[in-house]
C-alpha cells in the first residue's frame, strides 16, 4: 500500500501547562487523538484526502475545546461568526464561507459550495441560504454558548479592542483548527475552519477561509493549513507561499515552512505569530510553529499517532 498521513491542528500561541486543569488537558489531547485516528483509518481504507480533511476538521469542530464550529468564540454583538475553507490538490477546486452563523460545521459548508455551487467564496447571509438548500444542519444559539468563552467577551465587550482565543492575562491563543492529508492514490488536501478573534467587529474575516492565505493544496507541492493572528499571514500569503518556494525555488517542504514562519513572519513589517501544518505528495509532514505551543496531531501509514500541546514536545 503507498503512503498515506494525517496531521491536525487545534490552534497555536500562549500555550503553557499551567493554562489548563488536567481534565481540560485531557479533554484537548483526546480529541485530537480522535481525530487523528479517525483520519488514519479513512486514508486506510482508500478514501480520497479531500473527503478525509473535511471528516476530521468536523470532529474538532464537534469539540468546545476550540475554536472553531461549537467552540466558537463570541464577536461584538454577542453571536458566533465562523468561517471555514477547504481544498482538493488533485484538481484545486476549492470551496470556503465566511461570516457564518449558526452553522453547525462551517466545514461541511465550505465542501458543499465546493461541490455545488460553480464558484469558490460565499459569505454571510448568501452562504446560509445556500447551505440550507443543500441541507447543511444549522443550531440555535445555544447550542454555540461556552461559559468561559462567554465570560471572557463580557470582560471587553464595551471596548473598541478584541481579544486571542483562550487569553490569560497577557497570554494569546489563536484559535483554529485545520487538517492535511496525504490519501493512498497520492491527493492531498487541506481544511481550515475558525471562530475567530473575541469581541471582533466590523465585518473583520481572517485568513483561515482565504484560499492562498490559511488554507492551499496542489498535488505538485503540498497541502497547507496555517494557524495565527490571520492579518499577518493574510499579507504574507502564507500558504500558497508555501507552495511556491518548493515549486518555483526548489526548497523541501520543511524548509519552506520554517522560512516562512521563523524568517518571513518575524520581519518587522509581519510580525506573525503562529504556525502550520503541512503535506507533501511524498508524505512529509512539517509541523513549524513561531509560538510558546500549538495543539497539533499525526499519524503517517505504519506508524503510532504523535500528539502534542507544547513546545517542548514537538514531533520529529
Amino acid at each position: 500500500m503507498s503512503n498515506f498521513a494525517i496531521v491536525v491542528h487545534g490552534g497555536a500561541g500562549t500555550i503553557t501547562p499551567d493554562l489548563y486543569t488536567a481534565e481540560i488537558e485531557k479533554g484537548i489531547r483526546d480529541t485530537l487523538f480522535e481525530a487523528v485516528e479517525a483520519g488514519y483509518f479513512l486514508l486506510r481504507e482508500g478514501e480520497v484526502a479531500v473527503n478525509v480533511v473535511s471528516h476530521v476538521v468536523m470532529v474538532l469542530e464537534n469539540s468546545p475545546f476550540f475554536n472553531a464550529g461549537k467552540g466558537s468564540v463570541f464577536t461584538n454583538d454577542g453571536t458566533h461568526e465562523m468561517e471555514a475553507a477547504i481544498m482538493n490538490g488533485a484538481n484545486l477546486d476549492a470551496g470556503a464561507a465566511c461570516a457564518v452563523k449558526n452553522v453547525r460545521n462551517p466545514i461541511v459548508l465550505a465542501r458543499k459550495i465546493l461541490e455545488k455551487s460553480g464558484h469558490v467564496y460565499l459569505h454571510g447571509k448568501g452562504a446560509e441560504e445556500f447551505g440550507r438548500l443543500y441541507h447543511v444542519a444549522f443550531e440555535p444559539e445555544e447550542y454555540f454558548f461556552d461559559q468561559f468563552r462567554y465570560d471572557e467577551w463580557r470582560k471587553i465587550k464595551a471596548s473598541n479592542t478584541y481579544r486571542l482565543d483562550h487569553s490569560k492575562d497577557n497570554a494569546k491563543k489563536f484559535g483554529t483548527v485545520g487538517a492535511v492529508a496525504l490519501d493512498i492514490h497520492g491527493n492531498v488536501a487541506a481544511a481550515t475552519s475558525t471562530g475567530g478573534m473575541t469581541n471582533k467587529k466590523h465585518g473583520r474575516i481572517g485568513d483561515s477561509s482565504i484560499i492562498g492565505a490559511g488554507t492551499y493544496a496542489n498535488n505538485a507541492t503540498c497541502a497547507v493549513s496555517c494557524t495565527g493572528h490571520g492579518e499577518p499571514f493574510l499579507r504574507a500569503v502564507s500558504a500558497y507561499d508555501i507552495s511556491c518556494l518548493m515549486e518555483y525555488k526548489g526548497l523541501s517542504l520543511e524548509d519552506a515552512a520554517n522560512y516562512l514562519i521563523h524568517e518571513k513572519m518575524k520581519q518587522d513589517h509581519l510580525q506573525g505569530e503562529g504556525g502550520l501544518i503541512a503535506i507533501d505528495h511524498q508524505g512529509n509532514i512539517a509541523i513549524t510553529f513561531n509560538t510558546v505551543g500549538m495543539y497539533r496531531g499525526y499519524r503517517r501509514s505504519g506508524e503510532k499517532e504523535h500528539i502534542a500541546l507544547y513546545k517542548a514536545n514537538v514531533p520529529a
